[in-house]
C-alpha cells in the first residue's frame, strides 16, 4: 500500500451559533455502566440511506456485544455532515457533549483535538488488538503528536463515477469504454444531452464539492494535489484554472434541481434512468444493491477519469469526547466500531470496505473487492468534502465559495482567488 503524506494545520472553529441540548440521559445502571448509565448516545449524520442501514447494523453487533448498554440514536440529518458538524460544535462549546461522535479520519480532527474537544483513545488500540488489525498507514494517519483520537470504522472511496448502461447504450456510448480524461468524458457527456436526459447528477453544495476535488485529482495527479492541501500546489496557478474550467463545464451537466436534493436523489436519478452519469462516494453502491440492480447490467462504475490509479481516501471514524456522560458506553461503542463483527457488518451494509486487513474479500461485493484491491495498490489520495484533506473552517470557506460559483454568484477568476484564500 502507498501512501502520498498530507500536512494539516489545526485551525480555529469560529461558528455563532445558538446553543441547544442534547446528549445521553444517563438512563439506569447497568453491569458495564458505571460511568454514566446505561444510555449511549451515537452522534452522527447518517439519517438515511445506506449510511442508516449501515449504522442500525453496527447498532445490532453493539446490542449482541454489549447487551447492558442502550444505544441512543443521536443522527442529524444533512450531507456529508455540514448540519451535524455545526449542531456539534455548538454542543461541545457548551460543554454538552455526546457520548461519542462520528467525524471523518484526518485533517478534520485537527480543529477537535487543537479545541481540547477529544481524549486520547490510544490505550484503546492496544486493548482491542486494533494495532495490529489495522495497516500502519491508516494509524499513521491518525496519529497526532503520538495520540490518536479516533476508531475508524470503514473506508470509502471518493472518486467514483457511477453510470447508467441503458442510457449510455440509447446515446450510443459503449458502457464499458471508459473515457480517458476529463475532455473524453465531457464528449460523452455533450452526447447524452443531446438525448434529451440529464448528462450527469449532483445534488446539494458538499456532492457539488465532491465533484470539484475529484476533477482536481484528476486534472493534477496525485502529487500536485496533494500538493494543494501542504502548500506545495498554486492555489492560483494554470494547472487550478484549467480544472476549475472542467468543473464549470461539468456543472452545466447537471440538473436545475440540484440544490434542493441530497445524494441519495442525485443517485437514485442514475439508478431510475433519469441521468447518466453520478460522481459519488462508494456508499452509492448500496443503494444500487438494495434495490436489486446488479453491477454491469444495471450500473457501471469506474474511477473519474484522469484519476485512474488514485484512491480517493475517506474515512468514518469515532470518537470519545472530554465530558462524555458515559465514557463507560463510549468505549463499549468504540470496541464494537474496531472489532471484526461490527466492521463486517457495517461495511456491507454501507458499501464501503473494513479498516481492518483480517476481514475476509469474500464476504463482500464484486464493488466492494475491486476497491479493496485498489486500496492495496494505488496512490491514497485525501479527500477534502469529507475531512481527510483539510480542518473544517477550510472546507466550510470551500463550501461557501463553491457554492456562491455554482449559483452564479462569482466568476471563476473570483472562485479561484476565494479557494486560494480558502486555503489560505
Amino acid at each position: 500500500m502507498r501512501r502520498i503524506g498530507v500536512v494539516a494545520t489545526a485551525a480555529a472553529i469560529g461558528l455563532a451559533l445558538t446553543a441547544c441540548s442534547g446528549g445521553g440521559d444517563g438512563g439506569g445502571d447497568g453491569d458495564e455502566g458505571g460511568g454514566g448509565g446505561t444510555d449511549v448516545e451515537v452522534f452522527t449524520w447518517w439519517a438515511a440511506g445506506s449510511e442508516l442501514t449501515g449504522l442500525e447494523a453496527l447498532e445490532a453487533v453493539f446490542a449482541e456485544q454489549h447487551p447492558d448498554f442502550t444505544f441512543v440514536n443521536g443522527a442529524v440529518a444533512g450531507g456529508a455532515g455540514s448540519a451535524a458538524k455545526d449542531l456539534l460544535q455548538t454542543r461541545l462549546q457548551a460543554g454538552d457533549p455526546p457520548d461519542t461522535f462520528q467525524a471523518h479520519a484526518g485533517a478534520e480532527l485537527t480543529d477537535y483535538i487543537a479545541a481540547g474537544q477529544l481524549e486520547d483513545v490510544s490505550d484503546l488500540y492496544t486493548e482491542f488488538g486494533l494495532t495490529d488489525a489495522f495497516p500502519q498507514d491508516l494509524i499513521d494517519l491518525l496519529t497526532v503528536d503520538g495520540n490518536i483520537y479516533s476508531v475508524p470504522s470503514n473506508i470509502h472511496r471518493s472518486n467514483v463515477v457511477w453510470a447508467n448502461p441503458t442510457v449510455l447504450e440509447s446515446a450510443g456510448i459503449d458502457p464499458a469504454a471508459v473515457p480517458a480524461d476529463i475532455d473524453a468524458w465531457i464528449a460523452d457527456l455533450e452526447t447524452v444531452q443531446a438525448t434529451g436526459v440529464t448528462a450527469l447528477s449532483v445534488a446539494t453544495t458538499w456532492t457539488q464539492v465532491h465533484l470539484l476535488e475529484t476533477v482536481l485529482m484528476a486534472d493534477l495527479g496525485a502529487e500536485a494535489y496533494i500538493g494543494l492541501w501542504n502548500g506545495e500546489t498554486d492555489w492560483t496557478g494554470a494547472e487550478v484554472t484549467g480544472a476549475l474550467e472542467h468543473f464549470e463545464t461539468l456543472m452545466s451537466f447537471t440538473n436545475t434541481d440540484r440544490d434542493g436534493l441530497d445524494w441519495p436523489e442525485a443517485t437514485q436519478m442514475v439508478i431510475d434512468g433519469t441521468a447518466a452519469y453520478n460522481v459519488m462516494g462508494d456508499w452509492a453502491v448500496a443503494a444500487f444493491e438494495e434495490q436489486g440492480v446488479e453491477r454491469g447490467a444495471g450500473f457501471v462504475d469506474f474511477p473519474v477519469p484522469g484519476s485512474d490509479g488514485q484512491f480517493g481516501f475517506l474515512a468514518d471514524s469515532f470518537t470519545l469526547p472530554v465530558g462524555a456522560p458515559n465514557p463507560d458506553g463510549a468505549t463499549a461503542w468504540l470496541e464494537t466500531v474496531g472489532s471484526l463483527e461490527g466492521q463486517v457488518a457495517f461495511n456491507q451494509a454501507k458499501g464501503s470496505i473494513p479498516a481492518r486487513t483480517d476481514a475476509d474479500p469474500a464476504d463482500f461485493s464484486e464493488y466492494q473487492q475491486s476497491a479493496i484491491e485498489s486500496y492495496a495498490n494505488d496512490a491514497i489520495v485525501p479527500s477534502l468534502a469529507h475531512g481527510a484533506a483539510s480542518p473544517i473552517a477550510v472546507l466550510n470557506a470551500v463550501s461557501d465559495a463553491t457554492s456562491k460559483f455554482t449559483t452564479g454568484g462569482s466568476d471563476l477568476a473570483t472562485y479561484q482567488q476565494e479557494l486560494a484564500a480558502a486555503v489560505g
